[in-house]
């Protein structure tokens, strides 16, 4: 079965989560990608456990199934002559060094430019290659100088981070849209690109509706815990047995919504009957809406609601998230290979068969045999390895 990536070669000098991110999308959509990781320790997220996986953390299997990993020394000449050789014959190659650092082993783009003219070269840093090429790029610091954390959490409370990587995972799916817009253009026009990713930019593009009141406003936005701006009620309400979110995106869904409450009349209330007459009594709907609810639990509202076309939901677990998706037939997982774990399933799905077999994420320098063979060999695209999945080779 031919994949949209078929062909193309990934040199992924990445490690943590926005660059393996990227890459693992693009190892899903066919590409051969060659994970470059330091002898002995590897990807960074390997020991980042608890949880783990046999040997490694679950964070690294999360980012990097259906790669081949290769340990290189870039302080050691022959590795180094190695990653430049990878660099030269490959298609994308993607890095998140500290700005600067991989010209000094011959590996910054001008330099991988000079031998392979039509390279796609993604670099991700945190803050630029520019006046913050110095600040180290991490995820939760992003959160906070970016002003996430600070629309994020009770009004009366800390500001709070997300409970994931969340700019990490917007980063990385910025990185894999510049490198697949660029390999279009490569096929078009012949030319090689230089892409830059930071985790600030793409913090900043994500704030949508936030920062562009800001900019037209000039009035900072706060938090306001489970609470949206602009639209009531988009919020969490309590039941009788705990927290469901319903979220009126217009007026005719909150009068369905007071309708299966058993108050139509509701939505003929001045104070109640549009968005904004909600937003500005936002404490008066509260306290209908939660005495309302407190006639039955959460899960019998989720049901009545959306069979009326009421978006609302009771706030679950994880656990309830992967149950919802399988009872939904959306197949949210892929099982284990070759003794693996399960994997989430690539997010998209396609009329045709696009996404390739997921493979389990390497063990460390698992292809390392294969990889320097063909790297000595003069040209030809990377063979597939013949290590069994587990198995390291020196």
């Amino acid at each position: 079965m031919s994949r949209p990536l078929d062909g193309v070669l990934v040199a992924d000098f990445s490690r943590v989560l926005a660059g393996p991110l990227a890459t693992m999308t693009l190892a899903d959509l066919g590409a051969t990608v060659i994970k470059v990781e330091r002898p002995g320790l590897g990807d960074d997220t390997r020991t980042w456990g608890p949880p783990w996986s046999g040997d490694s953390a679950t964070y690294f299997q999360s980012v990097n199934r259906s790669k081949r990993s290769i340990t290189l020394d870039l302080f050691d000449p022959a590795d180094r002559g190695a990653a430049i050789e990878l660099a030269r014959r490959a298609d994308v190659l993607v890095e998140n060094f500290k700005p600067g650092s991989l010209e000094r082993h011959g590996l910054g783009y001008g330099q991988v430019a000079a031998i392979n003219p039509t390279v796609i070269y993604c670099s991700i840093t945190g803050f630029g290659s520019g006046a913050g090429a110095d600040r180290l790029g991490y995820d939760f610091v992003a959160q906070a100088v970016g002003g996430l954390m600070s629309i994020t959490g009770e009004k009366a409370g800390e500001p709070t981070k997300a409970g994931v990587a969340v700019v990490d995972v917007l980063t990385g799916k910025d990185a894999t849209i510049g490198i697949l817009a660029a390999l279009s253009d490569r096929q078009r026009s012949g030319r090689g690109c230089r892409i830059e990713v930071n985790l600030l930019s793409s913090l900043l593009a994500s704030l949508v509706n936030q920062a562009q009141g800001f900019l037209e406003t000039g009035t900072v936005p706060g938090r306001l815990g489970n609470q949206h701006p602009s639209i009531a009620p988009y919020e969490t309400l309590r039941s009788r047995d705990g927290l469901i979110v319903v979220a009126c995106g217009n007026d005719p869904q909150f009068a369905r919504l007071v309708a299966v409450l058993g108050r139509p009349e509701l939505a003929q209330d001045e104070r109640l009957s549009t968005n904004a007459a909600r937003v500005g009594n936002r404490q008066v709907l509260i306290d209908v809406l939660e005495e309302l609810l407190a006639a039955a639990d959460s899960a019998t509202w989720e049901d009545r609601l959306n069979a009326a076309d009421v978006p609302a939901g009771r706030v679950g677990d994880i656990a309830d998230a992967f149950a919802l998706a399988e009872r939904l037939g959306l197949e949210p997982t892929w099982p284990g290979t070759a003794g693996g774990p399960p994997q989430v399933r690539h997010p998209v799905t396609y009329s045709n068969d696009l996404v390739r077999p997921p493979e389990p994420p390497p063990t460390l320098g698992a292809d390392q045999a294969v990889i320097r063979a063909w790297l000595s060999e003069p040209h030809g695209f990377p063979p597939t390895p013949a290590a069994p999945a587990g198995e390291v080779l020196s």
